[in-house]
């Protein structure tokens, strides 16, 4: 049995998320809902989760001191890594000496906050099929790595970087220097490390979001929504629909690659793992141990949204990944550098029939800067992502 206590009192259940952009929000929204006390993280103040949290804590999240001193005042039951820039190590210390649980589990939390853990478990430690690749510190062995065997294209990315910031992809040598310089430039931490991939001819990608809750024996069971497909520019996805279709044996192989690196990361939560699939081959690319930005799509999809999930699997409660429709997201970006920026069309967009609009309220806006997403139910995805792009287009950013 979960028991749940009431926020700002002595009984409350106390969760804290180290991370608080758009994301973040939602899952905060979610179990403020279920009645749990939460604390906001960020490295700025007034980020988009802090606005809605019961408490609001401005750090350097990377700083172990600052972390361990700022979850030790404040007693979290839970301790939630919404990005990658964490003193992990400091979370596993903490975890270890039993001050608190972190989600899904420190060790996971340190895996996946860079490329390197992550890729080396699933290729090597697991043996899932990957695409080829090597770590470079430096331009020459950048260099070195693609003429040894790599080969063009390939994609080169920093080992710790979020939403496609520093990654670029490589057509010939003339582009190596300026593919370094912009990893170097989009890491979260300057320490000049890359990963270089060779380049998978494959047809789609897709991010299978993979569930790890309580179920009713009270062990844990792994649950799956239906597959997310995306659009990406530069690393970066811009669109995202559910359900893709997919042949049923890449389908099943999907989900037995998602259950292999979850089942090994172990604990509670949702985790938004990438695959590249061609036919029925599929390749492991990536794993986030919480919601990815293009499960937005899940919040007019599903009928629990993949924020809804997350918060309901950490806190012990049951889930369910059933889709209720069709739909699609499409990414309002900022347009302009500013700070306070202010959105016209908002009407126009909400007036084409089922649409919606989360405007996450990001304090300062950059011309490729995340601000907001379009939403749209379908009576199938090409409908959907027609409307959902259509309705984003109606939101114009502009300077107050």
């Amino acid at each position: 049995m979960t028991t749940l206590g009431t926020p700002l009192s002595a009984s409350a259940t106390k969760v804290m998320l180290l991370g608080s952009g758009e994301l973040g929000k939602e899952v905060l929204i979610a179990l403020q809902r279920l009645g749990v006390e939460t604390i906001a993280v960020d490295r700025y103040e007034n980020a988009p989760g802090q606005q809605v949290a019961h408490h609001a804590r401005t750090i350097t999240m990377s700083d172990p001191a600052q972390l361990k001193a700022l979850i030790e005042a404040e007693r979290p039951h839970l301790v939630v890594p919404e990005i990658e820039a964490i003193a992990t190590p400091m979370l596993e210390e903490l975890e270890a000496a039993g001050v608190v649980r972190v989600i899904p589990t420190a060790r996971a939390a340190r895996l996946t906050m860079d490329r390197e853990g992550i890729r080396r478990l699933a290729g090597e430690t697991l043996g899932l099929p990957t695409s080829p690749y090597q770590f470079c510190d430096s331009l020459a062995e950048l260099q070195a790595a693609i003429d040894a065997g790599i080969g063009y294209p390939c994609i080169v990315k920093p080992v710790m970087s979020s939403s496609g910031k520093g990654q670029s992809k490589i057509d010939g040598p003339a582009d190596v220097q300026k593919a370094w310089d912009y990893a170097m430039a989009g890491g979260r931490v300057s320490h000049g490390r890359v990963i270089v991939e060779g380049f998978i001819d494959f047809d789609y990608e897709i991010t299978q979001l993979t569930v790890r809750s309580v179920g009713a024996d009270g062990q844990i069971v792994t649950s799956f929504c239906d597959p997310i497909g995306h659009v990406q520019v530069s690393g970066d996805y811009v669109e995202s629909w559910q359900p893709h279709p997919m042949h049923p044996a890449a389908l099943e192989k999907s989900r037995q690659i998602a259950k292999a690196v979850t089942d090994n990361l172990g604990g509670q939560g949702l985790f938004g793992v990438e695959l590249f699939v061609k036919g029925d081959q599929v390749w492991f690319s990536e794993v986030s141990p919480r919601p990815h930005d293009t499960g937005l799509v899940t919040l007019c999809t599903q009928h629990q949204s993949e924020f809804e999930l997350h918060a309901r699997a950490i806190l012990g409660l049951p889930v369910d990944t059933s889709l209720r429709n069709p739909g699609a997201s499409a990414v309002i970006y900022g347009g302009v550098e500013a700070q306070g920026i202010v959105f016209d069309g908002v009407d126009e967009a909400l007036a084409i029939p089922g649409t919606d609009l989360r405007l996450f309220g990001k304090p300062e806006s950059f011309v490729k800067r995340r601000m907001g997403v379009a939403l749209a139910r379908g009576t199938d995805t090409d409908q959907a992502r027609a409307t959902a792009k259509l309705a984003a287009s109606k939101v114009k950013p502009r300077v107050a």
